[in-house]
């Protein structure tokens, strides 16, 4: 789920942004089973034009939704590599949007009966189902759609120290998040945590805690927009609330996630800031406008949160 910013008129000023490197294009292709570049663009801009009257999120108007941002982390080999060899781990999107890291992480293996996807607008997965031309039988993966805050739909829950008894509940008969407690194996969150205050950024820190399962190796992954200093980005343009977005350092996050969500010492957190050209490479970050001086998201926290 990425940041909000302007509204949905100024859309087309961000179409010239439309850009896939060889990979993104590959999978766009192989996902679409369009494979003429010119009705593809066409496609995804169809797809994208219906998404911003949902909301007018600006990743969706300059398509960061096709950088397939889950598999440029660098803890994402190993989330996979988990995923397909511990037996029954389940991979949990949340902030999914349309769902194009899940499906990516299906493609490169994660069994997509498995495979959960979770956003507060669940428009958004449906219009997933037509970027992709698929059906929810074409494409088994769940989706929960629901407010990460609403206690009825995730209750929060501690970190467990064992293993829940009973086996995980099965991703197809679910409806909230709250029965997963202590059973996600890996857990994807990006462009999510720059949306919400200090505050909120810590409650769902610790709900996420509570979902991941206790089983060293376990793991969450993400990025979202940061600062050398933990603050207010008053460097950047407010959101659409009027508030400059609130920031973590990558020392602030370690500290976070290590001492103030888990007890010290139960996980590993790994956390850097990158530039757009360094995370998605120089030519993708120009042709997407992403360079100096045109992107509100200049310094990008990467992290993982591993349990040992």
């Amino acid at each position: 789920m990425p940041s909000p910013l302007l509204s949905a008129e100024d859309a087309p000023s961000y179409e010239h942004l439309y850009y896939l490197n060889e990979q993104e294009l590959a999978f766009f292709q192989s996902q679409t089973g369009i494979q003429n570049e010119d009705d593809l663009k066409q496609h995804i801009m169809d797809v994208r034009t219906e998404a911003l009257k949902v909301t007018p999120y600006t990743c969706i108007k300059a398509f960061v939704y096709t950088k397939l941002i889950a598999s440029r982390l660098p803890a994402y080999p190993q989330a996979i590599q988990l995923g397909i060899q511990r037996k029954g781990a389940i991979w949990l999107d949340i902030g999914c949007c349309f769902g194009v890291d899940v499906r990516k992480a299906v493609a490169d293996g994660i069994p997509a009966e498995n495979a959960i996807g979770s956003d507060i607008h669940p428009e958004y997965w449906d219009l997933g189902h037509r970027l992709f031309r698929t059906t929810s039988k074409k494409f088994p993966a769940s989706f929960l759609g629901g407010d990460a805050f609403d206690p009825d739909f995730f209750r929060m829950a501690p970190p467990l120290e064992s293993p829940p008894e009973g086996p995980p509940p099965t991703p197809a008969t679910l409806s909230t998040l709250t029965p997963l407690n202590g059973h996600v194996s890996i857990i994807h969150v990006s462009s999510v945590f720059h949306l919400f205050d200090e505050e909120q950024q810590l409650e769902l820190a610790r709900k996420l805690a509570g979902l991941l399962s206790p089983l060293p190796g376990s793991t969450i992954i993400g990025l979202h927009v940061g600062r050398a200093e933990k603050g207010l980005r008053t460097e950047g343009q407010v959101t659409r609330s009027g508030n400059y977005m609130f920031c973590h350092s990558p020392d602030s996050w370690k500290e976070l996630w290590d001492g103030t969500v888990f007890q010290k010492g139960k996980v590993e957190v790994k956390a850097s800031l990158l530039t757009p050209d360094e995370l998605l490479g120089r030519e993708a970050a120009e042709r997407g406008g992403l360079t100096s001086g045109r992107s509100v998201a200049q310094n990008l926290l990467v992290w993982s949160v591993t349990r040992l």
